[in-house]
């Protein structure tokens, strides 16, 4: 029994008794990547011929491909990926650069970088030293320190506009904002006494999602969190998303022969093809070649557009026609999909 090369009960290969370390990690990662002929013969094709895999996969010739949804979400755990060490990178080179800022405050009028204002002191000085100004030692001297003090005040107007935040201007949520900002150590209760304000739950939520407003504003860190946060549940969304999506996609060409399940799969893989180019984006700037997002939107959207054709048989009016307000459907879904899970990632935050 222990020499067949064979099982006798399920047909699987004997690989002996022990498991290897080479084993062991190759079929690990094998039924999550597919690491096989599927793989390429499903990536290569996906992004050079638009369209092609998709009307292959629901006429039957599935044995060749993966299965769309596993592939989409390969794809889309890579690109999460590669975006996390992208942004792991980034916090490297800026403690190699030494930029390690982690809040913007508002800048005292008296403690600016003395450099700058000796820069500033030379550079005027210089102007007013040019032969056609006729002036005196006294009235350069008022002018110069003038122009600093105007240069200190400049300053501080700025930095104190950038921490501004509003809810729509005058909300209860603006008002915890603006006195959050004012007074940010009192307590919850004590503020809505202040601000005279029952002290009910819903009161007590949004004056502390008032101090969370100020945080993601004005600190670094709370404010990549917040994003952190919002594209993890930005992912899961899309999992929502696609499959209303589809329905909108079946309503455009309901005439056809085509199900749900085929407008789907196509779905996933115009999805898939949009992770890829995304992933190339972020790993050309990994390489520190800076690259142009709005060619990888072209492309994409050249993409979509010959996949549509191809995929369909339809006219190119027809599919030009059709490829607009589909792409208007989506931006429209995605704003309201965007703007939930932003509330969302802001509420549980």
């Amino acid at each position: 029994m222990g020499n067949e090369n064979f099982c006798p009960d399920c047909g699987q290969a004997n690989k002996g008794d022990k498991i290897t370390f080479k084993s062991f990690v190759y079929e690990m990662f094998n039924g999550f990547f597919n690491f096989e002929a599927k793989f390429w013969n499903t990536i290569i094709p996906l992004l050079t011929k638009p369209g092609k895999v998709s009307k292959d996969y629901i006429t039957g010739k599935r044995q060749r491909y993966s299965n769309p949804f596993r592939f989409y979400l390969t794809v889309s755990i890579l690109f999460f990926l590669i975006l996390g060490f992208s942004k792991s990178l980034d916090k490297f080179k800026e403690l190699k650069n030494g930029n390690t800022e982690d809040e913007v405050t508002q800048v005292d009028n008296n403690n600016l970088p003395k450099t700058d204002l000796d820069s500033l002191e030379t550079r005027i000085s210089k102007q007013l030293n040019k032969p056609w100004i006729p002036l005196d030692s006294v009235q350069k001297k008022k002018i110069i320190a003038d122009a600093l003090e105007k240069a200190k005040d400049t300053t501080q107007v700025i930095n104190t506009d950038a921490l501004n935040v509003s809810f729509g201007g005058d909300t209860r949520l603006d008002k915890f904002v603006t006195f959050q900002k004012k007074y940010p150590d009192i307590p919850i209760d004590d503020a809505l006494d202040s601000l005279r304000y029952e002290k009910t739950l819903i009161n007590r939520f949004l004056y502390n999602r008032g101090k969370v407003a100020n945080l993601v504003i004005t600190k670094k860190a709370s404010r990549e969190q917040f994003l952190n946060q919002l594209l993890s549940y930005g992912s899961i969304a899309l999992f929502i998303f696609l499959p209303i999506f589809t329905l909108f996609l079946k309503l455009f060409y309901i005439g056809g022969k085509l199900t749900y399940v085929d407008h789907l799969v196509f779905v996933f893989h115009t999805q898939t093809v949009f992770f890829m180019l995304l992933s190339i984006y972020y790993l050309i700037d990994l390489f520190g070649i800076d690259p142009q997002l709005w060619i990888f939107a072209i492309l994409f959207l050249v993409y979509l557009f010959l996949a549509i054709r191809k995929f369909y048989h339809q006219g190119i009016f027809k599919t030009l026609l059709k490829f607009v307000l589909l792409n208007f459907v989506y931006i429209t879904i995605s704003s309201i999909g965007v703007t939930i899970v932003l509330l969302l990632s802001f509420a549980l935050y």
